[in-house]
């Protein structure tokens, strides 16, 4: 890397201010993207957070760049992994084909068991991914069921069930609408609070209401 590009490295740029330049410069965008696979993993995240306030600005700029983002789940740091995958999620929306591949990387995000935020994120991918039609929606369900089963009750899980309740409402097919309302029926049933109105939400979707 030349000496030109460095800010691309230096933790305390702004990545707002760093994505703004790669929209308007094809090789910083080059950079960011060939980063994800670097020797150091502050230089993987930096450049992680930076294509996510891409993905925000202008996701159909990384089209093109799906393979190396979605190579981008197999990283050992979290937060790289997690960056990833809230910059798919957007992606899925605009073409979900290429993005087939990055499902094995959801799951392994979907099980850190040290993470939070990248089991969150890999269920939103999921869920965002799934929605899109009743053939994907049948591939990721058993997934994201086993995400609602192991992580009840984790401080994380209300924002998972906001995905889920996404999902639901999306493409999903009739057969797999029915499985969601009888993951969910339970907590709809007796949870209270937050959880128990968020279940009891997806429970009406999935019924019609």
């Amino acid at each position: 890397m030349n000496n030109d590009r460095q800010i691309l490295f230096e933790n305390s740029a702004d990545r707002s201010r760093i994505a703004d330049q790669a929209l308007a410069d094809a090789d910083i965008l080059a950079a960011l993207v060939e980063n994800l696979s670097a020797a150091q993993r502050r230089i993987r995240q930096f450049s992680a957070t930076a294509i996510k306030e891409i993905s925000v600005k202008s996701p159909e700029t990384l089209l093109t760049h799906v393979g190396a983002i979605a190579d981008g789940l197999h990283r050992p740091e979290a937060q790289t992994r997690w960056e990833c995958l809230e910059t798919l999620a957007l992606l899925a929306k605009l073409d979900p084909t290429p993005l087939a591949d990055a499902v094995e990387g959801a799951e392994v995000s979907l099980f850190d068991e040290e993470s939070g935020f990248a089991r969150l994120a890999a269920l939103k991918f999921l869920c965002t991914y799934g929605a899109l039609d009743s053939g994907r929606a049948t591939q990721v369900w058993p997934l994201i069921r086993e995400g609602i089963q192991c992580y009840h009750g984790d401080p994380e899980f209300e924002d998972m069930l906001v995905c889920v309740e996404s999902f639901a409402a999306g493409n999903v097919g009739g057969s797999v609408r029915q499985l969601v309302c009888q993951c969910l029926q339970f907590d709809a049933d007796n949870s209270k609070g937050a959880i128990g109105r968020r279940a009891s939400s997806i429970v009406r979707i999935c019924q019609g209401e």
